[in-house]
């Protein structure tokens, strides 16, 4: 899998986003039976005043949220629930572009602090997430959701990462909702 990723804000050079990204894409595409070698991602790494300006621009939505994702390709369902189109890959020497995503720092960090969970888990899932939304997948209806899930619960625990839709106590799942800074609708 090639990545670009364009590090706009720096304090996310720290966090070692390449392997992040290689990580949690690999493993998405593998999960779905993709092989990776076939193809690419743009990652934009920002701020939250960045990701607000796109968020406003691309979804008319004033606010920051945690990630953004911009598919090459329509690849959604026909009817709700059902598994998106599989994309076309490339390969190794000439990759088929899934997207673009952006990345919001202080969201991603301030929302795994408030789930008590470790920053590199949270941006992992929204990692997968994201990647999710360019193979097609959405959370527009509760089919769909649920679908989008229990594919992210299964690409999360090959990678060794806890549930993130179960709450502390009770153990009961928060949703998508939760995810996408309760502002329901697709990431673009």
């Amino acid at each position: 899998m090639q990545v670009d990723i364009d590090i706009d804000d720096p304090r996310w050079a720290d966090m070692g986003l390449d392997a992040i990204v290689l990580r949690a894409g690999a493993a998405t595409l593998a999960h779905l039976g993709h092989d990776a070698a076939g193809f690419e991602l743009s990652v934009l790494a920002c701020d939250d005043a960045r990701i607000r300006t796109l968020n406003a621009q691309f979804r008319g939505k004033d606010s920051a949220t945690n990630v953004l994702s911009w598919p090459t390709w329509d690849l959604s369902a026909e009817a709700p629930g059902a598994l998106p189109e599989p994309p076309e890959p490339g390969n190794a020497d000439d990759p088929e572009a899934l997207g673009d995503m952006a990345l919001a720092y202080e969201t991603c960090l301030r929302e795994a602090a408030e789930q008590n969970k470790p920053p590199l888990d949270h941006v992992t899932h929204l990692i997968v997430h994201s990647v999710l939304h360019l193979l097609g997948y959405d959370h527009e209806t509760d089919p769909d959701a649920e679908l989008m899930e229990e594919t992210e619960r299964s690409i999360l625990a090959q990678l060794g990462i806890a549930d993130p839709y179960a709450t502390e106590d009770l153990a009961l799942p928060q949703g998508i909702a939760g995810l996408d800074g309760n502002n329901p609708g697709k990431d673009p």
